[in-house]
């Protein structure tokens, strides 16, 4: 089987079921930047070496973006059943591994930073920045159509580990983070809850 059909050569797509959309469509918009974010965690893993300890994990979210992306690609009146899974565990997997990184490393998470650090903090922080435009293009699919609950929560939560990640690297290799402002909430806390 070749990879060119030609379909596609006027500007169109098949989706899960056999219907075709623009190629522009939200919905395509939408798995089109998870695939980029998928991407970038693929060359983030290659540059953290086949041994790193965050491999298994960085293995499965991209296995579970990859499930997510072929349930965003089947409309909710399409026929076909898709049989891939659905990682309904996501956004407990991210915040499991979130509270693990967080406990070892010397510092709380209280202020916004400046991405970058070092190559692997900076490679968190675009894939972070690729979820949050997923995301969005994700809540405009939502709005013309259905979609589990739990593509959203792994969705959000991802973006937030993509931070913790470049965080907990930046303070494994000793670098000093460039810290932007207080996170509002920490702001705007009352003395005794500091």
């Amino acid at each position: 089987m070749k990879i060119y059909t030609k379909k596609g050569d006027k500007g169109t797509t098949g989706l899960f079921g056999g219907s075709r959309v623009s190629k522009d469509d939200v919905r395509i918009e939408c798995i089109g930047t998870l695939d980029e974010a998928n991407s970038t965690i693929g060359l983030l893993r290659v540059k953290l070496g086949n041994d790193h300890e965050w491999q298994p994990n960085l293995h499965k979210i991209q296995k579970d973006l990859m499930d997510m992306m072929s349930h965003l690609a089947r409309p909710s009146d399409a026929k076909k059943e898709n049989k891939n899974p659905m990682p309904e565990d996501g956004a407990a997997f991210c915040e499991n591994w979130i509270d693990t990184l967080e406990s070892e490393m010397t510092s709380p998470s209280d202020y916004f930073l400046l991405p970058g650090g070092n190559e692997v903090s900076a490679l968190c922080h675009v894939a972070r920045t690729q979820m949050r435009r997923g995301e969005r293009r994700l809540v405009s699919l939502i709005k013309t159509d259905t979609v589990h609950e739990a593509i959203p929560a792994y969705i959000n939560r991802l973006s937030d580990l993509f931070f913790t990640l470049a965080r907990a690297e930046m303070d494994k290799a000793g670098v000093a983070e460039e810290k932007w402002q207080l996170f509002l909430y920490k702001r705007f806390k009352a003395p005794e809850e500091k």
